[in-house]
């Protein structure tokens, strides 16, 4: 997934975007200009933002998803204990699995590496299964065949 990047940014990372309470497509938005405005990140592509059905619990409004392909500085464990508390400054609470929530950001993918452990598994458990993931995914030009 590596191309040559510049010094400061060693990694490539695919987030998974998405949300389904309160007004999403704001915040979309705003997490946009958050990471553009992080020098520790450099957006390389992002999908549009799709409508999805709720899975695992399905009492719940749809979902809106995109993935966003990145360049990092940080390591998978900082980029994941980095997007944990911009959920948190986007007002995530962890009601239960699968519920509704204002953001959720997953790591799909961080360059080739392959982990699993009680805190991160990669790629992304499943990834290839969910259409929220894959369809976006399928639309960034990195990734069109």
């Amino acid at each position: 997934m590596r191309s040559s990047l510049p010094k400061r940014f060693k990694y490539e990372a695919l987030i998974g975007i998405g949300g389904n309470e309160g007004d999403v497509k704001k915040r979309f938005r705003n997490l946009y200009r958050f990471f553009i405005n992080d020098p520790r990140l450099r957006i390389q592509e992002s999908s549009p933002v799709l409508q999805n059905p709720p899975f695992g619990y399905y009492e719940q409004n749809d979902f809106h998803n995109a993935v966003m392909l990145v360049e990092t500085s940080l390591h998978v464990k900082a980029l994941l204990t980095m997007l944990l508390h911009v959920e948190k400054r986007f007002k995530r609470v962890r009601r239960f699995k699968n519920g509704p929530r204002t953001l959720d950001l997953d790591i799909i993918f961080f360059d080739r590496l392959r982990r699993n452990d009680s805190r991160l598994t990669l790629p992304h458990p499943r990834w290839s299964e969910r259409l929220s993931v894959v369809v976006p995914l399928f639309m960034l030009k990195r990734f069109k065949g």
